[in-house]
């Protein structure tokens, strides 16, 4: 059977909304990870059989298969395809999957996995026109609720106990984290300087140093009046893009191109949709069983920092070494472009496990309806 293993992976700087990258096409965002990938590795784009984009707002400019557009915007050849996917805030950690299933199964040699979203031109939740997608068996299965994620991230911090300043201190830490890594160059190697009408960007946008409990104790809950999650201690909207190129260890070999990981495991799990966000556990639960690896033989993980309840929840059930998680910081501090979050918390992980030596890195993040992926990397 064959590997698929990942030759590259690179990425934007995540935009704020409104921000540095809000005047880009996300077409042509998409495009400038695209072209990248095949400049930096040298690999001709005719060779590429398929780009798996996720996207999630697929509204107006993110319409019409965007990833055909991305590759076509990229001057691909038109022979090169290209699919669009939807599983929520994990549609590029998806993508990887089935690029992964693709090139193991003989469907493909050769894929690009990635994502993107531009939440400043594309909002959240736009996509719905103003309609609900519950129809009445939803809603006659969960006494007509209509599952909120900010909600599921109150009903988290209700149901583990975690207070305001528990949270807002991993807010803090997150930023800390993610302004130390910009400041030691460790994501140098993995963003595409993007030129803007501001200049040229190199650095993730969202950033903030110097926060304090103090500052975050007076911003106001967005989901409950006497809840805990506000703007500080959840994730921002974000702009950005990111992709991996992948392939099949034979013709990474003839095309001589090393491989840096491949995809060891990768799963699904489902849980309650209402509250939402906790599927990260058992997905993590059941990537560890069906790899046969422990939670100690992971080196490093990501856990996508929707509202900081949730890596504190995935921390606390499944008892991993807290300095292993999220190293470099997350998307309270980083951004979540919707569906190029997968895709840069996948490139963010993997070249954090090249430069520290680290064998396997596992990766997993909530998604809407209840959803998590989990994917682990093994080091080559």
């Amino acid at each position: 059977m064959q590997d698929a293993v990942i030759v590259a992976a690179r990425r934007t700087p995540t935009g704020k909304r409104d921000g540095v990258l809000s005047g880009i096409h996300p077409a042509d965002l998409s495009a400038l990870v695209l072209e990248d990938i095949v400049a930096t590795t040298g690999i001709d784009a005719g060779l590429v059989e398929d780009v798996i984009w996720g996207c999630v707002t697929q509204a107006g400019e993110q319409t019409g298969d965007i990833a055909r557009t991305a590759a076509l915007s990229a001057g691909f050849p038109e022979s090169v395809t290209g699919v669009t996917v939807d599983r929520q805030c994990g549609s590029s950690q998806q993508a990887v999957h089935f690029a992964a299933a693709g090139i193991v199964s003989g469907q493909y040699d050769i894929a690009i996995a990635g994502g993107v979203e531009s939440m400043s031109r594309n909002p959240m939740g736009s996509s719905s026109q103003g309609k609900s997608p519950y129809g009445e068996k939803f809603s006659a299965r969960y006494d007509g609720a209509r599952p909120n994620q900010g909600i599921g991230a109150e009903m988290i911090a209700e149901q583990w106990g975690f207070s305001r300043e528990q949270l807002d201190s991993f807010a803090l830490e997150s930023h800390a984290k993610a302004q130390a890594a910009t400041e030691a160059g460790r994501f140098e190697s993995q963003i595409i300087p993007v030129e803007t009408e501001h200049g040229t960007v190199t650095k993730d946008e969202g950033i903030r140093a110097g926060g304090t409990l103090e500052k975050l104790a007076k911003l106001p809950t967005v989901f409950k009046e006497d809840g805990v999650i506000h703007a500080g201690n959840a994730s921002q909207i974000s702009d950005g893009s990111a992709a991996l190129l992948m392939m099949n260890g034979d013709r990474a070999k003839e095309l001589g191109l090393k491989p840096l990981a491949r995809v060891h495991t990768a799963v699904l799990a489902g849980a309650d949709p209402k509250i939402m966000l906790t599927a990260p556990i058992p997905a993590t639960q059941k990537a560890l069983e069906r790899s046969g690896l422990s939670i100690d033989d992971i080196g490093v993980f990501e856990v996508n920092e929707a509202f900081a309840p949730v890596p504190l929840a995935w921390l606390n059930d499944l008892g991993a070494d807290a300095s292993r998680l999220n190293p470099n910081g997350g998307a309270i501090a980083m951004g979540h472009p919707l569906g190029g979050s997968g895709a840069r918390l996948m490139t963010t992980m993997l070249h954090h496990m090249q430069d520290n030596g680290i064998r396997y890195g596992l990766q997993t993040m909530c998604e809407g309806g209840g959803q998590a992926n989990a994917t682990i990397l093994e080091l080559l």
